[in-house]
C-alpha cells in the first residue's frame, strides 16, 4: 500500500485545502475497494505538533502523526496557506527540509494555491514550472525569480511535482492526481460524487489582472499609468516610448524587466480587463465593449480576448453577466 502524507503546516490557515484532499482520497480508496482492489493510500495527516488552530481557533486540526515518524511517504500534499504564506514559510523550515529529503528519495509532491510558497521554498521548484493564486503572482515572482511562474495554468505536472492555480481549483488538482494515481474511471466518479468540473486547464478567465507595479522603474510606473487612463485610445508603443524620451528597444528591455511583459502584452491585458468589466455589468454588446477599449477590429479583438482570457467575448458575457444569462 502507497503512503499518502497531507501535511498541516503550522501557522496557516486554510482548513477546506487539508480536508478536501482527506475526503477525496478517501472515497477514491472506497471505490477502489468496492470494485475488488484493495485500498491503494494509507492517509495521513502529519505536521510537526500536536495540533493546529485555524480560524481564530474557531477550529483545530491534529495531525494522526509527526513527520519524524514518517521515513518514507509516496505522495505528499501542501495544502493552501491563504496569505499568510511569509510567516507559514519562516514558520515551518522543519516540513520543508523533510519535503525536500522525501521528494529526493522518491516521493511525489502536490501544492495547492499558495502551497507553492512553501514547496518553492525547498528548492525544488528551481527551474520547474509552477501555478499559484493569480493574485500573489508578483509577490511569489519577487520571493522566487529562479521559478517558472504560469499563473494562467490551472495544473503544472513536472518531474513528480504538481502545483495548482487559486482557491477551490485544488479540487481539480485532485482528481488529476486520483486518475493518475489510480485509473480515469475512479477519477469520474469522484468527480460526480464531488461534482467537480474535470479535464479543467487553466484558471485565465478568472485572472483580475492589476499590472505588476514592484519595481522601481518610474518610466515605467508613468507609462503604466498612462495606458490603464487611456483605455480607449489606439495607442502606438512607438509613440509611448517616445513620449518618455527612451527608444523603443530599451523602452521594451526596461517594460520587460519591471513588468514581466512588453509594452504591447501589457496593453493588451489592460484592455482585456476593461472589456471584461463591459461585459461584466450593463447591456453592453460585445460590439460596443470592443469599441470602448479601443479596437476597431472584431477579429483581431476576439483573437486577443481568447488568448488572454481562454473565453471568447460572447462565452465570456454568457458566463459572467446575469442578463446575458437569462
Amino acid at each position: 500500500m502507497k503512503h499518502l502524507t497531507i501535511i498541516v503546516p503550522e501557522g496557516q490557515n486554510n482548513l477546506e485545502s487539508i480536508v478536501g484532499p482527506y475526503n477525496i482520497f478517501t472515497r477514491a480508496n472506497e471505490h477502489w475497494k468496492g470494485s475488488g482492489r484493495k485500498p491503494l493510500f494509507k492517509i495521513e495527516l502529519a505536521g510537526i505538533s500536536k495540533e493546529v488552530d485555524f480560524y481564530d481557533d474557531l477550529f483545530s486540526v491534529k495531525p494522526q502523526t509527526d513527520i519524524s515518524a514518517i521515513p518514507k511517504t509516496d505522495l505528499i500534499i501542501i495544502p493552501s496557506l491563504n496569505h499568510n504564506y511569509r510567516e507559514a514559510v519562516k514558520g515551518n523550515q522543519e516540513l520543508i527540509d523533510w519535503i525536500a529529503k522525501q521528494y529526493k528519495e522518491g516521493a511525489e509532491v502536490a501544492s495547492i494555491c499558495t502551497g507553492a510558497f512553501l514547496l518553492a521554498s525547498s528548492g525544488l521548484l528551481d527551474g520547474k514550472s509552477c501555478s499559484t493564486h493569480w493574485s500573489v503572482a508578483d509577490n511569489f515572482r519577487s520571493m522566487f525569480p529562479k521559478v517558472d511562474l504560469q499563473t494562467d495554468k490551472l495544473i503544472t505536472d513536472e518531474k513528480g511535482i504538481y502545483t495548482n492555480g487559486g482557491a477551490y481549483s485544488f479540487l481539480n488538482l485532485m482528481v488529476y492526481l486520483v486518475e493518475k494515481y489510480y485509473d480515469r474511471q475512479t477519477a469520474i466518479f469522484c468527480s460526480k460524487v464531488f461534482q467537480i468540473e474535470m479535464d479543467r486547464q487553466n484558471q485565465s478567465a478568472f485572472i483580475i489582472f492589476k499590472g505588476q507595479k514592484m519595481h522601481e522603474d518610474e518610466i515605467v510606473k508613468e507609462a503604466q499609468d498612462y495606458i490603464e487612463s487611456n483605455v480607449q485610445k489606439k495607442i502606438s508603443i512607438k509613440q509611448l516610448a517616445s513620449r518618455f524620451a527612451v527608444s523603443r528597444r530599451q523602452f521594451d528591455r526596461r517594460f520587460i524587466e519591471a513588468t514581466g511583459n512588453t509594452p504591447f502584452e501589457y496593453l493588451q491585458r489592460v484592455k482585456v480587463e476593461a472589456a471584461k468589466k463591459l461585459l461584466e455589468a450593463g447591456r453592453k454588446t460585445v460590439s460596443e465593449a470592443m469599441y470602448e477599449v479601443g479596437y476597431s477590429d472584431a477579429s483581431a479583438f476576439r483573437k486577443v480576448f481568447k488568448e488572454v482570457t481562454s473565453l471568447s467575448p460572447v462565452e465570456y458575457r454568457n458566463r459572467y453577466n446575469k442578463e446575458a444569462a437569462v
